[in-house]
């Protein structure tokens, strides 16, 4: 019988599925599977996007324009301008009807929350015609120089208002004022809140769509509004009960008033130096 051959030495086994050796310089180099190239050529088509978008956002910034410009279709942009501007003309009438009412409770009833409302509501009736003229001009719905503007002069509005806020609230405090309480204030306290933190919801809501830091400032004041109309009740509420916290309302005015203070110092912080920026893109495109 003739013994069976052996086996050949030279023969070499067949690699893995999945990966194929190859000799570099005498070693062998494993080359990566299609998953992990496809894994790979996706990770760097995503870094690829990210450095796009973000040369994008700049390239609109050094043009003037808000980041929205590149988010919303021109039909899109109207469409909520002339939803900011009903909503800042229902803000105006509202807050016009609510500072009213509170004035005359603060008066009537020596309130420092009340007054520090009805301040608030002012302040809130002169940031709504600031969004008005904001968006009065329809080819500058994208413009960042109007709304840095927009934004300094609400800065400083919201520092002077802080100011009388808190001198009111500091004075009936050193005085030892007490509120007096009745269902007039506790109606105009709730209508206050409810209205006030509607409105602010619905700025807030528009503000992040058309990137506005003016309609967002415009909704955080009327936050604060919201907070202080329910701050009435509290205090009220609270006093009604325990005499002896009667500086519960001066308080709250004071609080009040350095929470706008600091809004306003950093809104002027922040916009200041952009206006100077884009001082040159007065051309609305």
């Amino acid at each position: 019988m003739t013994d069976p051959s052996p086996p050949d030495s030279a023969a070499v086994p067949e690699p893995a599925s999945g990966a194929e050796p190859t000799a570099v310089n005498g070693q062998c180099e494993q080359k990566d599977s299609p998953q992990q190239q496809e894994n790979n050529t996706e990770s760097q088509a995503e870094g690829f996007k990210m450095d796009q978008e973000m040369k994008i956002t700049e390239s609109i910034e050094d043009r003037g324009l808000l980041e929205s410009s590149m988010r919303l279709k021109p039909h899109e942009a109207q469409s909520y301008r002339k939803k900011a501007l009903w909503v800042s003309w229902a803000s105006i009438v509202a807050t016009i009807i609510l500072a009213i009412a509170a004035f005359t409770v603060s008066i009537m009833r020596h309130s420092a929350s009340a007054f520090g409302f009805a301040f608030d509501a002012t302040l809130d009736v002169l940031s709504s015609v600031i969004v008005l003229w904001r968006y009065s001009n329809a080819a500058a719905v994208h413009s960042a120089h109007r709304e840095y503007i927009a934004c300094v002069i609400l800065g400083v509005i919201f520092i002077l208002s802080s100011l009388c806020i808190m001198g009111k609230a500091i004075h009936d405090l050193a005085t030892k004022l007490l509120p007096e309480v009745d269902d007039f204030l506790f109606s105009v306290s709730i209508v206050s809140g409810l209205v006030c933190v509607v409105l602010a919801v619905i700025k807030f809501m528009l503000g992040k769509v058309l990137t506005s830091r003016v309609l967002i400032t415009d909704g955080f004041n009327s936050l604060v509004g919201g907070i202080m109309g329910f701050s009435i009740l509290i205090s009220a509420e609270v006093f009604k009960h325990e005499p002896k916290v009667w500086y519960l309302d001066g308080t709250v005015g004071v609080l009040m008033g350095l929470i706008i203070l600091a809004y306003g110092v950093k809104l002027l912080r922040d916009m200041i130096p952009r206006v100077r920026q884009t001082r040159n893109y007065e051309r609305f495109e």
